[in-house]
């Protein structure tokens, strides 16, 4: 597609420079990152820009040359030897270019909570609950992040019912916030003597970290309690009043936070997960209105919506949302997710150029 004006872009850069130079601008430190942030891409968006249009110049005065009939010769064969290289830049710049324009989201850079809870099924969903939470913890270390449990509960079958663990790093959540949703398994359970199939279902939920600035919590709409953690017995985690709830009157929200001896931590906790699941109620509500305009072909991220199906005897696991389908089960099962996000930020990014183009009049 054709790119957008440029100007705009441009125009923004002295904005933000006018904006640093104030002497109270290090003073909100999360606004001064973010702002150096998008001065930062700003910068090198323009450098690629004014990169893209020498190419395209210097393609066009090679054209020209060899056009002439009275070009010297070797001139000729110099031209037609850059021009093959030239011609290759030009739309890797250009594709470079139009994604740089594309607007970001502003959570992309957030540290993420996910939440993994087993659905229906019983306890070959609570297995495969536990399951899905090693598969995002492994493919956590193998990029860098950190891993942070912040509350689960077991099943009786050895799996989890609930998990809830932070994620910190770089672009956790451009990279995980595809993943909410139900995921389907289907496989023989360890326990049918038949070789039946059984389907059970896992929810997954990616809750991008809230700051303060974004929910505005009234102590008042508050109700804490605590209760003696229930644990492993002897562990001292079941030995004081150190679990903690804290319940949300205005929407209902409930946060039990027990895998801390100190209550304090687990209070602590319990205020994360719930900012970042008000948060999510908060965005919910502007992807709604969205979505009345507009559907995005990879879904809403609803966490009700069935995403993904994990097929055991085939070795298959498919994305209902973009059609994706790949025979690697195992790989995936041991963290190794790369393909498939990489096929679903395609997707995104295919959908963000259809409505950039419809909101500049760009031709795509």
């Amino acid at each position: 597609m054709d790119l957008p004006p440029i100007e705009s872009f441009k125009a923004r850069l002295p904005e933000i420079d006018a904006l640093m130079a104030a002497p109270d601008f290090y003073n909100d430190q999360r606004r001064a990152g973010e702002l150096g942030r998008e001065h930062q891409k700003l910068t090198e968006l323009v450098a690629l820009h004014t990169r893209l249009a020498q190419t395209a110049a210097a393609i066009a005065e090679h054209e020209a040359l060899l056009a002439d009939p009275a070009s010297d010769a070797d001139l000729r064969t110099l031209a037609e030897e850059e021009l093959v290289t030239l011609r290759a830049e030009l739309p890797r710049l250009h594709d470079q270019v139009l994604t740089m324009m594309l607007p970001p989201d502003p959570a992309d850079a957030r540290n993420t909570i996910v939440e993994v809870r087993a659905g229906a099924g019983g306890d070959e969903a609570s297995l495969f609950a536990a399951e899905l939470s090693r598969l995002y913890t492994r493919y956590a270390e193998t990029h860098g992040w950190k891993v942070e449990p912040l509350s689960s509960s077991s099943s009786e079958a050895g799996g989890l019912k609930e998990i809830i663990f932070l994620v910190t790093g770089d672009d956790v959540y451009r990279t995980l916030k595809w993943e909410s949703g139900v995921h389907r398994v289907q496989r023989v359970p360890a326990t049918e003597a038949n070789g039946r199939i059984h389907t059970s279902t896992v929810t997954v939920a990616v809750l991008p970290e809230a700051q303060d600035v974004d929910v505005q919590i009234n102590p008042d709409e508050l109700e804490i309690t605590v209760a003696r953690a229930s644990g492993p017995g002897g562990q001292g985690v079941n030995t004081t009043d150190s679990a903690v709830q804290i319940l949300h009157k205005p929407t209902g929200t409930i946060v039990k936070c027990s895998d801390e001896r100190s209550q304090l931590k687990n209070k602590a906790k319990a205020f994360k997960v719930l900012r970042a699941r008000l948060l999510e109620r908060k965005q919910e509500d502007e992807r709604q209105k969205y979505s009345a305009q507009r559907k995005s072909q990879i879904g809403t991220g609803d966490r009700s919506e069935r995403i993904r199906t994990y097929n055991f005897p085939q070795s298959r696991v498919t994305d209902h949302r973009i059609g994706y389908t790949a025979h690697n089960l195992t790989q995936v099962m041991e963290g190794r997710l790369d393909e498939l996000l990489a096929a679903l930020a395609e997707a995104e990014k295919i959908e963000k150029l259809k409505a950039l183009a419809e909101s500049t009049g760009a031709k795509a």
